[in-house]
Parts: structure tokens; sequence; C-alpha cells
């Protein structure tokens, strides 16, 4: 689908008029603003609404990241974390193995676990409850962020359980929120060329919709810069923000750009800036129910990331400590920042930074 338009600069008036009072962008303006290459006016616009609804404040969190097992029986294309069983390079720990490692690096203002793993079937359900319940019964003030809506599915399949099941039993064992992976693009084009052999878009919708009427919080993702077409974006966004009208649930959307893992790979080329920049941008003006856009700095670099502020953006995620998907995929970035380094990042963007927990309820105004 293509916008055709004589006039560009009455469309793009047109649209900043619908944001000044409020009105919500359709698709074709989606469309139109992914194929303008007034960059600026875009960003000034998603700009205007994100200070409308946070001010200057950018938030981040003091989290940390946990991988308990990289085997998965999924194939997807993008993906360079997973290993088959006895695999080199393949590894599952156990719970104690887990604690071990986090005891080495935590400190005690870390808030958040998130947890990201393959989709291990030569485990039973029960190995990822237990793997949750000894974190928590190990650090009761942490909040855990574990499992993507793909990983639901699984443990439904594997379990014999329905999704609003599993998230119970999970929820009854310390899981407090969901991730946002697993959404890749949801539409079913997408996931047929890219072996997007896990949760169907439905099927990632559904989760989310339990989890959303079990009372808890949840985020959302878009992995974008490969095969996807414009519109494929736009309707992604869409989805979400439908959900988000209906149950209110998601926190923040996470717009990922796609790595390439070598030159080598069959994605040769990184998101070029200027798309990152717009995506967040449209991103923002778009999803009008969504309270945050996130930078995600691991995928699009702390350079980028800042930047990112004055174009949507008020979200700068964590301090994560040792980042393993992306940078098994090829990204440039640090594996993880400290807290220090964030304040200053969002400082030298003109932003005030505050700390946060899971749920963006304040902790600290720097």
């Amino acid at each position: 689908m293509s916008v055709v338009t004589t006039d560009p600069v009455k469309r793009m008036a047109e649209i900043a008029e619908k944001v000044e009072n409020n009105q919500r962008l359709s698709m074709e303006d989606g469309l139109f603003l992914y194929e303008s290459d007034d960059l600026l006016t875009i960003g000034q616009l998603a700009n205007k609404v994100n200070t409308r609804m946070n001010g200057n404040k950018v938030y981040f969190v003091q989290n940390m990241s946990l991988y308990f097992t990289n085997v998965c029986e999924e194939h997807c294309a993008f993906c360079h974390f997973r290993r088959d069983e006895g695999e080199e390079g393949s590894y599952t720990l156990t719970p104690s193995q887990m604690l071990d490692y986090v005891a080495e690096h935590f400190n005690p203002e870390i808030k958040e676990f998130h947890i990201s793993q393959g989709h291990n079937p030569h485990l039973p359900f029960e190995y990822y409850v237990d793997c949750i319940r000894q974190l928590k019964q190990a650090y009761p003030d942490v909040t855990i962020k574990a499992h993507t809506a793909a990983e639901i599915e699984f443990f439904s399949r594997i379990s014999g359980l329905s999704f609003r099941d599993v998230l119970k039993t999970l929820m009854d064992a310390g899981l407090s929120t969901l991730p946002g992976g697993g959404a890749e693009i949801l539409t079913e084009r997408y996931r047929t060329k890219m072996k997007v052999e896990k949760a169907s878009s439905e099927e990632w919708i559904d989760v989310h919709r339990n989890a959303h009427l079990l009372g808890m919080k949840t985020h959302a993702t878009m992995l974008y810069g490969s095969i996807e077409t414009k519109e494929e974006r736009i309707r992604h966004m869409m989805l979400l923000r439908e959900l988000q009208d209906e149950t209110g649930g998601f926190l923040v959307f996470i717009p990922n750009s796609i790595q390439p893992a070598s030159k080598n790979a069959g994605l040769k080329q990184r998101v070029p800036a200027w798309d990152e920049l717009k995506t967040i941008a449209i991103s923002r003006l778009m999803l009008d129910n969504f309270p945050h856009i996130k930078a995600y700095f691991i995928n699009i670099g702390t350079k980028l990331t800042q930047l990112s502020f004055t174009f949507g953006a008020s979200d700068a995620h964590g301090t994560i400590v040792k980042e393993k998907i992306s940078h098994a995929a090829g990204a440039l970035s640090p594996e993880g920042l400290t807290r220090d380094e964030l304040v200053y990042l969002i400082k030298g963007a003109g932003r005030v930074p505050v700390e946060r927990d899971t749920f963006y309820n304040e902790i600290r105004v720097y």
C-alpha cells in the first residue's frame, strides 16, 4: 500500500493539526510519515506528543539480564542466540548455577531481573517455574520480568495448560511482568518468510490479553529492518494500539532494529540512523495510548539514543549488566551501562534523568 499525495506540505500540516488536537492518526497518516523525507518535522511532532505526556523526563531502571538456556526448538531466521541441544556453545543452567551468577554481579540497587532464553523442549514446564521461584525466594524485592508471549505459548504446548493457567502458575512463583519479545512483526506473511515458527500473531496478542486480564502490566516490541513493508510496521503498531484500547495493560513500546550477524550474513546492512529515528518518532505518534516509547541503546547505540529523546522516546532502558541476544547478532553497543553513564547520557541530551522501577514508579530524579 502506498500513499500518493500531490501536496505533501498540506498533508503534513493536516497531520500536525491532528497531533495538536490529540486526534488519532490513521494507517494512511502513518504511511505518509514513513514516505516523507521531512524527518525534522516528524521528530518535532513526536517530541510535542512525548512532552505533553512525560515532560522532559527520561526514565531508566537498574536491571540485570539473565539467560537460563540458549537451547531452542525454533529456527527464526534473524536469531543468532539459539543453539541445538549438544551443539557447541549450547548451555542450560540450573537455578543454583544462575543464583551463583547473580550473586557475582548483583548490587543492592538492582530493581529488576529481565529473563530471556530459548524454548528448550528438553526441559519440563516445572523447570521454568522453579527458576523463577528460586530467584524470587533469593531476591524477594527484585521484580522478575520474564518469558515473552512466544515462551508462554511454548509452555502451554509442553504443559497442556491454557495461556491463562500458565501465566497464573508463573505469577504464583514470582513473575510480575512479561517482556515484549517474540512479537517481531505481527503479520503472518512476515512470520512465514522469516521462519518465525513460534507463536502466531494472534497467539502473541492473546497471551498479552490474558496477562492484562490477570492484572499484569506488560511490554511490547517490534523487530524491524529486514523484509517487512512499511505497511506491516504500521499494522503492527495498530494491533498493539487496539489491544491497549481494550485492556490498558502495556507499559511501553520498544522498536528494535534488527542486527546483522556478520559480513557474510543474508542481512548485510544495519538499519540506517534515519530510519531508526523516524520509526521511534512514528511509534510515538501512532501509539497515542502507550505511556512510553523506549530507545533501546543496545540496538541503536548511545549517541542515537540521545537524539531519540527529541524524537519521542521517554525511556533509556536500563543498566542490563551483560546483554547477549543482540550482541550474538552483531550489536556494536556496550553490553550494559552503569547508572552514572545513563544519567550522563540523558543529561547530555538536555533531559531530566529519572530512575524508575519496572512499573515506572519514580525512585530518584537526578
